[in-house]
């Protein structure tokens, strides 16, 4: 059976149910991951949601940021969300899809503008979330464990994840303590970036394109910070990734694209 998963930032669920809508009818995903679903779980659209044929659903939400989801066509168990830092900001949900396959969906903090953890608090608290993400993940390893990580990881680790290596070491998202940290969490479960299985790392790879820029295509200055990754026993599986760049074209858009991938499973 092939499984289709996407993971979006789709900055408020409730503002962009058309654009839900129209990436289920052009990509067809089994699950959806949503990240910054921006409602409060009493006003989060489950009705609606369903009726787009979902209706398998876990949210955890709050009013006016953040917030994360997972919507799926298939049964799912275990429904959990972590909470990080000492803070109950809904930045984590986690279900059991069938056969055992547990599915991680993560909103890591943005850090503000300034990336010095002294000066800027945001920052600080994003350098404390990877590394606690990092301890979870190295302490929930075990030999062929099938999980699924995915979300907005808002770290674009490699040199062709930005449109400009050079220019954006000292920008937040892409300085060298922020990647050395999702390094780590990679690492700690061995975990396997499913986009850069497809696209090499040789290839300039986005997800994100500011809401600044009068012409986003014009000026590809975009980034990776959208991510999907799979443990050592689901890397033989994956069978294809794409990013849904056009969705940035999209009516009242949100800044970052979907990004799916399919596994055989």
């Amino acid at each position: 059976m092939q499984l289709t998963i996407a993971t979006w930032n789709i900055n408020s669920v409730r503002l962009r149910i058309d654009n839900l809508a129209r990436l289920i009818a052009e990509a067809s995903p089994d699950v959806i991951a949503l990240q910054e679903i921006k409602c409060p779980d009493e006003a989060y659209p489950r009705a609606a949601i369903a009726a787009l044929g979902y209706p398998h659903q876990y949210a955890r939400g709050m009013k006016g940021y953040n917030g994360v989801a997972i919507l799926s066509r298939l049964p799912f168990t275990a429904t959990h969300g972590l909470d990080w830092c000492e803070r109950q900001d809904c930045r984590h949900a986690a279900v059991k899809l069938a056969g055992g396959i547990e599915l991680h969906n993560f909103y890591v903090p943005a850090g503000g503008d300034r990336p010095d953890p002294a000066a800027n608090d945001k920052f600080a608290h994003k350098l404390r979330f990877l590394e606690e993400l990092a301890a979870w993940s190295k302490a929930e390893r075990a030999p062929r464990q099938r999980r699924i990580l995915v979300g907005d990881l808002n770290v674009a680790p490699l040199p062709n994840d930005v449109w400009s290596h050079k220019a954006l070491l000292d920008v937040v998202c892409h300085t060298p303590g922020e990647v050395d940290r999702l390094n780590a969490l990679q690492e700690a479960e061995s975990w396997v970036d499913a986009l850069r299985e497809f696209y090499p790392p040789e290839q300039k790879l986005f997800t994100w394109w500011s809401y600044r820029a009068q012409d986003w295509r014009a000026s590809d200055r975009g980034r990776r910070l959208d991510h999907i990754w799979v443990t050592p026993a689901l890397r033989g599986q994956l069978r294809a990734a794409r990013v849904c760049k056009d969705a940035r074209d999209w009516r009242q858009p949100s800044d970052h694209v979907p990004v799916v991938v399919t596994l055989e499973v």
